[in-house]
């Protein structure tokens, strides 16, 4: 009995220990963790809108999204108008798992610029859809205007050489996205005022 006290205390008081600094360095930590994010999200802002002199991270409007959830929309706005607005996407359909993306669409339903926030495709393939190339060809597009699939699938859409999936998912999720705008982000803008 006295040599499985001998193990267990020491054993017990190391445990104790491991964990009180394990919490401490987690509660330390949350508010650089925190920060961090925002930043990253306050830079992709900036890539995927137009000129603005507001801060469209702390004007959001909630609206219903597609399967009852409901989609943060950043408000871009300039001189007081409302000028463009943001917000995330998601495809379940990347090649090695969900690809996210945050797009910028302007008051007539133009993208303005899209951002991969994460993704976990195959580097030097299906990775590519983080190339500036690859995200530009869908600046200016809309709806209309637009044959909302890869070029492989009688699309408009450049896809990437030797990776198909990846660039179907970021078309299919831009597709649904330009798809809530129309739906449901110009109907709530109107109802709030916010554009005519």
């Amino acid at each position: 009995m006295k040599m499985i006290l001998k193990l267990i205390i020491p054993l017990t008081i190391i445990c104790v220990v491991a964990a009180v600094s394990l919490s401490y360095v987690h509660k330390i930590t949350l508010k650089p963790i925190a920060y961090q994010k925002r930043m990253e999200k306050v830079r992709a802002l900036k890539r995927v809108l137009p000129a603005y002199d507001n801060d469209p991270d702390k004007e959001i409007l909630k609206v219903p999204g597609e399967k009852g959830n409901s989609v943060e929309v950043n408000l871009a706005k300039k001189g007081g108008k409302l000028i463009a607005v943001a917000y995330r996407m998601v495809s379940h359909k990347g090649y090695s798992g969900d690809i996210e993306l945050l797009m910028g669409v302007d008051l007539k339903g133009k993208i303005t610029g899209i951002e991969i926030l994460s993704m976990s495709e195959t580097p030097g393939l299906g990775a590519r859809i983080e190339e500036p190339a690859f995200k530009k060809q869908f600046v200016g597009k809309t709806l209309k205007n637009t044959k909302w699939a890869v070029k492989k699938d009688g699309g408009d859409i450049d896809q990437i050489t030797g990776a198909t999936i990846s660039p179907r998912a970021v078309t299919e999720a831009i597709h649904r996205g330009l798809q809530l705008f129309e739906k449901k982000i110009r109907p709530a803008l109107k109802s709030k005022g916010l554009m005519q």
